[in-house]
């Protein structure tokens, strides 16, 4: 179901693409230090492959016109984009060709003819597009420019051989509005782009609105008409809703704009806005969570069905016929499913599946037959594995903040399915990245490799997550290290209270943000943590703020009003001391540091100057880089890689199970920069 979500968030999505077979892996001996038994022990340890590796076949597609059936699978061990007829899955073929770098995000063009996918280099973030003609196969570059990041402004259900992108190859901070042919390839500059951040278009393929940051932090919006800029805007927000209000579309005939609006309320509803009077319209709206998703009609743009998140997805229709056909799936599909594709006629969808203790299915459903055929499942090789149930829980903050969090345990220890083990455990806090963005309730790779591995692991919705409303968000404004930090000892006390863990038994990872709070944690709070794994975090927010990529330019003011702001006495003092790097010589406990040399948000820097900080104080850390990777790791190897030191970095710290590292480091563009000796068989690993 299309989601609706706030796509200004910064996190990073831990990936991991390969395979291996279960009959093949040995737990590696490890003890704990506490006395704790390991409930996990009696469960087959699942390979990293299985859980990070290549899945089967993952996003899949229809093609507009019905006939083609398209998804993402393994060629050569590398993801690439595959099709077949929709009447013959068997007749599969490969229609790209990556050799390095797997393929994350394609989609078909409007008009069927072609497939079109995105690429960056080396993890830098500057994202091509090409198109692969589906008939003769061969592949364009759309975008052929150097150092230049494509936006996709506008698709149409009228034009369809044609869209609107923006392409920031003349000013690295403004992306320029061009019309696009797909099947000649011919770029057409429309507007000229020295201020704005984006642009909403209708169904004509028209501009009709320019949003423009302002001096408050929020956004100004202003209307388009006949390809001009107003001079001042209709409509504008401030800070605090500038991360939970924004338009979100038009209908196909252009006479309702849809919003997504948290001014006048603190959660974002579904407005619906009539063009021509300006009068608006409330659709939905939840007082726990933001408005998530959203299906609107492949030919009217109609809004038909939408979504809350809270602690678990919660689905509305409006459209009675889409409500039939969700209840006919919700009858038959156990756990969490969405629709991801649909066709233009609306007769066929791909439906996806998250049994939640399975592995994921996808589905063919027929609306007219009503039959429901199984397209894939995405990682077969976890049929039958010990996997964990996820529990949503509320953690009560030392101020009166509910934290909308998830628990997973191991195998073994939660006989009554309570959420509690019958005996304390080690335990994971798991951060997400963003920070302006939100863990959610599923099937979670991170949550179960952890978990089989003998740890409870639990993630929470700290204050500034997205998704629980304005006031949650703001109450996270300048308090990063802080406050925002308070929220996951406030977990950690909670989790020792309830009789989850041991307070000597907590380890704290996470990535970007997550990096940060894990920093932070070793720093700030050095005593609450016994170990700690930082993928791709800043260390320095002063340096951070200085060096983000060219086009979040115009949305600075924002970060300087939610972090701190540089330009001031105040402001930069808050950074300075709230930046781990200034305290790295409060830090006593192991740690493990990831990063990716060609990371365009976090820079190698982040990484390296606190490595160089800890080394001038004694401290010993374990420095792992990825000459080929970026704000995250993406190609299959190295992320099996680094969650291979990861865990035996956990083992060592916390007494765990661990796969060992075997060739999985050998096997990577790792470079193991600092402290092998620090993580149990890496320095064997390294010398076999």
């Amino acid at each position: 179901m299309r989601s609706l979500s706030n796509m200004l968030a910064a996190g990073t999505a831990l990936t991991a693409l390969a395979m291996t077979s279960p009959a093949t892996v040995t737990a590696q001996e490890t003890e704990t230090t506490s006395g704790m038994t390991n409930p996990a022990e009696a469960a087959p340890l699942i390979p990293r492959e299985d859980l990070f590796g290549n899945p089967t076949r993952s996003s899949g597609n229809l093609s507009p016109d019905g006939k083609w059936l398209s998804w993402l699978a393994p060629k050569d061990g590398v993801m690439n984009v595959w099709m077949a007829p929709v009447d013959d899955p068997d007749a599969a073929r490969a229609m790209t060709d990556a050799t390095e770098r797997p393929i994350r995000s394609y989609f078909w063009a409007p008009d069927s003819r072609s497939l079109l996918y995105i690429q960056d280099k080396g993890g830098d973030e500057n994202f091509l597009l090409y198109g692969i003609d589906i008939a003769s196969g061969a592949e364009t570059t759309l975008t052929p420019f150097e150092d230049t990041r494509v936006q996709i402004f506008g698709t149409s259900e009228n034009i369809r051989d044609k869209i609107l992108v923006g392409l920031n190859n003349r000013d690295p901070r403004f992306h320029d509005v061009h019309l696009l042919d797909l099947n000649t390839g011919e770029l057409t500059l429309v507007q000229q782009n020295d201020a704005f951040a984006g642009f909403l278009a209708d169904d004509n393929l028209a501009l009709r609105m320019a949003l423009r940051p302002n001096a408050a932090g929020g956004m100004d919006f202003f209307p388009i008409v006949d390809g001009k800029i107003a001079d001042e805007p209709s409509e504008s927000t401030g800070l605090e809703d500038s991360l939970t209000t924004q338009p979100a579309g038009f209908t196909t005939d252009g006479k309702t704009m849809y919003w997504i609006d948290s001014r006048g309320r603190n959660t974002a509803a579904l407005v619906a806005q009539n063009v021509e009077t300006g009068e608006k319209t409330v659709i939905a709206q939840n007082d726990k969570a933001d408005i998530g998703g959203a299906m609107t009609d492949p030919k009217t743009g109609e809004i038909e069905a939408y979504s809350f998140t809270y602690l678990t997805t919660e689905w509305t229709a409006i459209d009675p016929d889409i409500a039939s056909a969700l209840d006919w799936l919700d009858e038959r599909l156990d756990g969490e499913f969405g629709v991801q594709s649909r066709t233009e006629d609306d007769s066929k969808w791909i439906v996806w599946n998250d049994p939640l203790t399975a592995p994921s299915k996808t589905f063919v459903f027929d609306r007219e037959a009503q039959t429901l055929n199984e397209f894939y499942t995405s990682r077969p090789e976890l049929e039958g594995a010990p996997l964990q149930a996820m529990h949503p829980v509320e953690i009560a903050s030392r101020d009166g903040l509910t934290l909308p969090s998830y628990l997973t345990l191991p195998p073994g220890s939660d006989a009554d399915e309570d959420g509690v083990p019958e005996a304390e455990v080690p335990m994971i806090l798991l951060v997400h990245g963003g920070p302006w963005a939100r863990d959610d309730y599923g099937y979670n790779s991170y949550h179960q490799w952890l978990a089989n591995r003998g740890y409870a692991v639990l993630s929470v919705n700290f204050r500034g997550s997205t998704g629980f409303g304005k006031e949650f968000i703001s109450a996270g404004d300048l308090e990063w290290g802080r406050k925002m930090h308070d929220d996951l000892i406030d977990a950690v006390d909670w989790a020792i209270d309830r009789g989850v863990t041991a307070p000597e038994k907590v380890a704290i990872m996470g990535g970007s943000y997550g990096g940060y709070a894990t920093l932070a944690g070793l720093t700030f709070t050095p005593e609450k943590f016994a170990c700690g794994v930082d993928i791709v975090g800043p260390s320095n927010l002063e340096t951070l703020l200085d060096t983000i990529p060219p086009y979040w330019a115009p949305l600075i003011e924002q970060f300087h009003q939610r972090m701190g702001d540089p330009d001031t006495p105040e402001g930069l003092a808050l950074l300075k001391e709230r930046s781990p790097l200034h305290s790295a010589d409060r830090i006593t406990k192991p740690l493990l540091i990831g990063q990716g040399a060609n990371d365009p948000r976090v820079k190698q820097a982040e990484s390296d100057q606190i490595v160089t900080a800890m080394q001038g104080h004694g401290i010993p850390v374990t420095y792992v880089l990825f000459p080929d990777e970026g704000h995250g790791f993406a190609r299959p190897d190295n992320n099996i890689a680094f969650n291979a030191i990861s865990e035996n970095f956990l083992a060592t710290c916390l007494g765990g199970r661990a796969e060992p590292i075997g060739e999985t480091v050998a096997a990577s563009s790792a470079q193991i920069v600092e402290g092998e000796e620090f993580v149990q068989g890496l320095a064997e690993a390294l010398a076999n």
